[in-house]
């Protein structure tokens, strides 16, 4: 199982793919140099728009246009372009992470410090009128977080913590933490994940080169070895959801792989589930 190069890219962070059916394109964002990407994998068209300030993921909102999470908290682009900020929480030295939207409309995000420091991170849900509820305990380097395909458990990626845990999901809110899987010394550190129609979680590993798949017990059943050092995050897209993308960075290498930063795609690898719009 090798990767095909959707978009090559030279990203210095690429980010959180997200497959919008409504539009049949993959988004996903370069946190470091502000840009949100789109691909459109029928036609190859591309679109790049800028944010001006640090972005860690995009999705699409039920109504048309994104939702980001920035870095001074979580903002709106309408349909026809136009910003508004829903929650504006700008705290010196920290910036927004991975994101997630949740079965009932509602986006979980992410953040971190940029020194990453321990405890530094949050991760909050935002309902869709800006409602903000921030996960209790502390975080560090919020990233991936994905749902079940009933929708009562919620996975959960906090870096250092090199594990992906796991909560119950009453539909809102989250209890019952506990390890899913743990990644060894040597194997790099979790990152963003998705979760197939099967219930099996798959797992970016950075400074691991690979995306791992575990099973919904927890074992492991597939690594997927990439040329790239840094993969970030992992999504299902295309037409029928079984197209699974990755994006990657360069950020950090001295010698990066020359497809470091590019948007990878694996046809064929499984089957994802429909994602939902965020609600605001």
């Amino acid at each position: 199982m090798k990767p095909d190069v959707a978009v090559p890219a030279r990203a210095e962070l690429g980010e959180g793919p997200t497959w919008d059916p409504a539009s049949g394109r993959l988004i996903w964002v370069d946190i470091l140099s502000s840009r949100v990407h789109t691909y459109e994998p029928d036609s190859g068209r591309r679109t790049v728009m800028a944010t001006g300030q640090h972005v860690g993921a995009a999705k699409p909102r039920a109504g048309g246009g994104l939702v980001v999470n920035l870095r001074d908290g979580i903002g709106l682009y309408g349909p026809d372009g136009a910003f508004s900020w829903l929650l504006r929480d700008p705290v010196p030295g920290r910036r927004g992470n991975d994101a997630a939207v949740a079965p009932d409309g509602a986006l979980w995000a992410g953040t971190m410090r940029y020194d990453e420091a321990t405890g530094g991170g949050s991760l909050t849900r935002v309902a869709g009128d800006g409602t903000a509820t921030p996960l209790p305990g502390p975080v560090s380097v919020s990233n991936g977080t994905g749902w079940s395909p009933d929708g009562h458990l919620m996975y959960y990626v906090d870096s250092p913590t090199r594990r992906i845990d796991v909560f119950d999901f009453d539909g809102q809110g989250v209890h019952d933490r506990r390890p899913f899987a743990v990644i060894d010394d040597g194997d790099g550190f979790p990152d963003g994940l998705t979760v197939d129609a099967e219930g099996g979680v798959w797992v970016a590993l950075w400074d691991g080169a690979a995306v791992r798949r575990y099973d919904p017990d927890g074992t492991l059943s597939l690594v997927v070895e990439l040329p790239v050092r840094r993969p970030t995050a992992c999504a299902f897209g295309g037409p029928d959801l079984t197209d699974l993308y990755v994006t990657s960075a360069r950020v950090g290498l001295s010698r990066p792989h020359p497809l470091s930063g590019a948007l990878l795609v694996l046809p064929g690898t499984g089957r994802g589930m429909p994602g939902t719009a965020f609600a605001g």
